[in-house]
């Protein structure tokens, strides 16, 4: 048990952002492991892809190249990821919790009967006392995330079975280089001896992706709209204050549900996480299930008619008022204050 492995997903021919961060939070694992990062990429036409490996500190890649690999199905990738595990035998696993984490994690922990802790907020490493057993572990690696409808944060350990495996959504993790210089190896899987005829029963016939045209995720300025913001017309406000900043609009899971925005602008547990400079909160309460997605902004605005509004608690500045009065008031002076 002695490397920390990120699962890389692969994102039209690059490695994707989620896989990035987690290789970053996977080189501060193994150094406090004294262990070594290993990076797993499995696809077709990947020559080179090492190269956006190594500098997030990537001590051994290991790839496996092949055109059955490309477009992702479960079960070839599910069998080289086993088979790869068995040998290598990690102490630690992790993917992202993208469409492709969340299908390919629980195959791969259920095959290793390792257990698997979906979309954690936080990864550290602890030790833990079983007192009823009599044992006390070293080096475990605390799982932590949101629980009970994010009513608590829990903390989750796997003490006997490896690899402890999680899933992190993208954003939650910080992704930056370790050294631009870095260098790792090269191991080169060997797939026909690893697949199976009945590894490569589903076939896909044709692959149509449509990109989505909100970017919230990569905006430097968020405006989001809750449920205080009342109806899907006042969230036309909230679109004029994003556009008049250069930022986009995003939505709590109350306002989505009420019909006020669409799914794709969700942030929170069950929508995404976002990281921006400028975080405007218009009408949110402030539950712990959207502060899990945006408690890590740089600067954090929030209008509420409640000055006892969870919300309060973490921003840098609290409004006190009613959202339909003070959006406008910021759309007149910072349009009067733009260049």
């Amino acid at each position: 048990m002695n490397s920390v492995f990120v699962i890389c997903e692969i994102d039209e021919g690059k490695v994707a952002d989620v896989s990035l961060e987690l290789m970053t939070k996977g080189r501060s694992l193994a150094n406090q492991l004294n262990c070594k990062l290993e990076a797993l990429v499995l696809g077709h036409k990947l020559k080179g892809i090492e190269k956006e490996l190594y500098p997030y500190g990537a001590d051994v890649v290991h790839i496996g190249d092949d055109e059955r690999l490309d477009p992702y199905t479960t079960l070839p990738f599910t069998s080289i990821i086993v088979n790869l595990f068995e040998k290598e035998k990690p102490q630690i696993a992790l993917l992202g919790a993208s469409t492709f984490g969340r299908d390919l994690g629980p195959r791969v922990s259920s095959a290793l009967v390792s257990g698997l802790t979906a979309d954690c907020t936080s990864l550290e490493i602890g030790p833990h006392e079983d007192k009823k057993a009599g044992k006390t572990y070293e080096n475990l690696l605390y799982q932590i995330r949101p629980a009970f409808g994010g009513n608590i944060v829990a903390t989750i350990i796997n003490p006997d079975c490896r690899p402890q495996m999680a899933t992190v959504r993208e954003g939650v993790m910080k992704k930056e280089i370790v050294d631009a210089n870095y260098k790792g190896k090269v191991n080169t899987i060997d797939v026909d001896k690893i697949l199976k005829p009945e590894d490569l029963v589903v076939k896909v016939i044709e692959r149509h992706m449509e990109k989505s045209k909100v970017n919230i995720k990569n905006s430097s300025i968020i405006v989001a709209g809750g449920y205080g913001v009342g109806s899907k017309e006042n969230f036309a406000q909230l679109q004029e204050l994003a556009e008049v900043l250069g930022g986009e609009v995003g939505a709590s899971r109350a306002a989505v549900d009420a019909g006020f925005a669409e799914h794709d602008r969700q942030i929170g547990q069950t929508g995404i996480t976002v990281r921006p400079k400028l975080y405007i909160a218009c009408g949110i309460s402030g539950q712990i299930q959207h502060t899990a997605g945006m408690e890590e902004s740089s600067m954090i605005i929030a209008i509420n008619n409640d000055p006892n509004a969870p919300i309060n608690k973490i921003a840098d500045y609290a409004i006190t008022g009613d959202v339909g009065e003070v959006v406008p008031k910021l759309i007149k002076f910072y349009k009067q204050n733009t260049k």
